[in-house]
């Protein structure tokens, strides 16, 4: 058998120690297991794969070049010095708006933001009271000098209480229900733009973009058909209704590392790479080797230089004076191709070919790039 890359060993080796980690976190959170539903283990297996396959799949892409370079920088972007008190001031903000409120899909439109935010909150509100239940983190007591109230328990610590009847109770013991209520408006908000917009039709595919919608709204649909089964119906097809919730969350759970879903873990990310760009705006500028202009930021074109070099790809040019053609800002990249198409169209109806000095002859850099690279250039 082929031996197995050093990522896949370090990502696999990630994955066991997190799944390790939360098996324990659940022996410890439950009081070894003393408050743990033997009737939610399926919940539980089904977290534990979907912790193993996160992890590894999150540690594969963190090792990528491209990603691994915004990553490196990213850290050591926020923590420099010159720039952390900035960093942390700016911290909050960009939680609250690239996270919380979800302002830069607001900006693209207001129904994909509208859908993205109701299916956010539902789902994380729901996770945040499910997680904690299957695993016996929180359970609730009665008192017993009060049978009105309910005394909750944190990792077995009792913690507050609160009366059965009362309206605090109510949105505990209901929360689900409202977090189901959120992600259906969002998912129909999401399917109407999917079946009537003309470009997400274009491009749309149903693993990744219904299956994940349909997987919500089955959760949730029957999530609240088990509520109104015990509620109003005197348990009618309860047991069915269990089945049936426990089958579209399992397989919900054991989805999530591969799909769509997958991006949820990815965004966090993204703070990162806003710094990133912060800093190369505010920092030392790359200059056009040919209209000497500034263009980009220079740690962006010389991270991008080595990850292309990582990558196999080799798009130097000695014979030139840029010596690179990351050196060359994109507007005379577009003035060279079409100077080098011109030449081109002389050339093939045998007129004369006129050049223009100080232009990148894009046409031997194009040959030259398109040729396999060395195993020197890979290295």
């Amino acid at each position: 058998m082929p031996s197995l890359s050093r990522e896949t060993v370090r990502a696999g080796t990630r994955g066991v120690v997190a799944t390790l980690l939360v098996a324990a976190l659940i022996a410890i959170g439950s009081r070894n297991l003393a408050h743990f539903d033997a009737a939610l283990v399926g919940y539980t297996f089904a977290t534990l794969f979907a912790v193993f396959a996160i992890t590894y799949r999150y540690s594969m892409w963190l090792q990528r070049p491209p990603t691994a370079v915004y990553w490196r920088r990213g850290w050591q972007v926020f923590f420099s010095r010159d720039r952390l008190l900035s960093n942390l001031a700016a911290w909050p903000k960009r939680v609250v708006g690239v996270f919380a409120l979800n302002n830069f899909i607001f900006r693209r439109s207001k129904t994909r933001w509208a859908a993205h935010w109701l299916i956010m909150w539902g789902c994380l509100l729901a996770g945040a009271i499910t997680f904690p239940l299957v695993f016996g983190w929180i359970h609730f007591q009665t008192p017993v000098d009060d049978f009105e109230r309910y005394r909750v328990y944190v990792f077995g610590f009792p913690t507050f209480s609160f009366r059965i009847e009362s309206i605090l109770g109510g949105l505990i013991f209901h929360g689900l229900v409202w977090a189901s209520f959120l992600v259906i408006a969002g998912v129909m908000i999401a399917m109407r733009r999917r079946m009537r917009d003309r470009g997400a039709e274009a491009v749309q595919q149903f693993g990744e973009d219904f299956l994940p919608l349909i997987l919500l709204f089955a959760v949730s649909i029957t999530g609240l058909m088990l509520t109104a089964s015990y509620t109003w119906m005197k348990g009618y097809a309860y047991d069915f209704l269990a089945i049936i919730h426990a089958a579209t969350v399992i397989f919900t759970l054991l989805w999530l590392p591969f799909g769509k879903f997958f991006h949820i873990f990815q965004r966090p990310a993204q703070l990162g790479v806003a710094f990133y760009k912060d800093a190369g705006r505010t920092g030392e500028q790359a200059v056009c080797r040919n209209c000497a202009q500034p263009f980009a930021s220079k740690m962006h074109v010389e991270d991008l230089i080595r990850v292309e070099r990582e990558l196999g790809y080799s798009y130097e040019m000695p014979a030139d004076p840029a010596g690179h053609y990351q050196y060359i800002c994109p507007r005379c990249r577009r003035l060279s191709m079409a100077l080098a198409q011109g030449r081109l169209w002389q050339a093939g109806r045998g007129r004369e070919v006129t050049d223009r000095p100080g232009i990148v002859d894009v046409a031997a850099m194009m040959e030259a790039a398109s040729a396999p690279a060395t195993t020197t250039e890979r290295a």
